[in-house]
């Protein structure tokens, strides 16, 4: 396993690939289930160029699609949902609800669709941080709020909030009623098996 660390505005990214090179993983300190460095690994930047550019370009406002080989481990029902996560348009918001909806899972799974998404290994990249409640509410975030809030601000999915770029370690305040209603991804509707 190859791993390498980058900065970024949300504070050191920890990167790993597979033997082949293939980004597997995107990771900030602190991150809920996140990565961290086994014993065995090799540091190497290499199997990360193109990844490191792209994550500056994102970060710069200059990148709205990464274009990257990834490769993520995960039961069926999670590399749907992640593909679904994968389809959700820069600066755009969608909820649980409608995920479970692309992926054909009942409404009732809505917590389980959350588990998967909150399951994901390439923060940022996949992009995650663009799933919130139904109510619009910016729901958790493995990587923390205060970095959803950071990214969303970014992609212009929230109006610019003074500082939330460029200090990673100080957590923002998110006043639920001040934000605007995010901009929601419609799903299509889902063709009738009635007759």
């Amino acid at each position: 396993m190859f791993w390498t660390d980058v900065d970024s505005p949300l504070g050191p990214l920890l990167l790993t690939a597979d033997p082949d090179g293939v980004l597997t993983s995107v990771s900030v300190p602190g991150q809920k289930g996140g990565r961290s460095v086994q014993e065995g690994w090799r540091r190497d930047r290499g199997p990360f160029r193109a990844a490191a550019e792209q994550l500056d370009a994102y970060f710069a406002a200059d990148l709205k699609e990464f274009r990257l080989t990834v490769r993520a481990e995960g039961t069926a029902f999670r590399t749907r949902v992640w593909a679904a996560l994968d389809s959700v348009p820069y600066g755009s918001t969608t909820t649980y609800g409608e995920i479970a909806a692309r992926v054909g899972a009942p409404r009732a799974a809505v917590r389980a669709v959350g588990g998967a998404i909150g399951a994901n290994p390439l923060l940022i990249v996949r992009p995650c941080h663009r799933v919130i409640g139904a109510n619009g509410a910016l729901t958790g975030y493995a990587g923390g709020l205060d970095r959803k809030v950071r990214l969303l601000t970014l992609e212009g999915a929230l109006p610019v909030v003074q500082g939330a770029l460029p200090a990673p370690e100080r957590a923002l305040p998110v006043p639920e009623r001040s934000l605007p209603a995010p901009r929601v991804i419609p799903t299509p509707p889902r063709p009738s098996t009635h007759p």
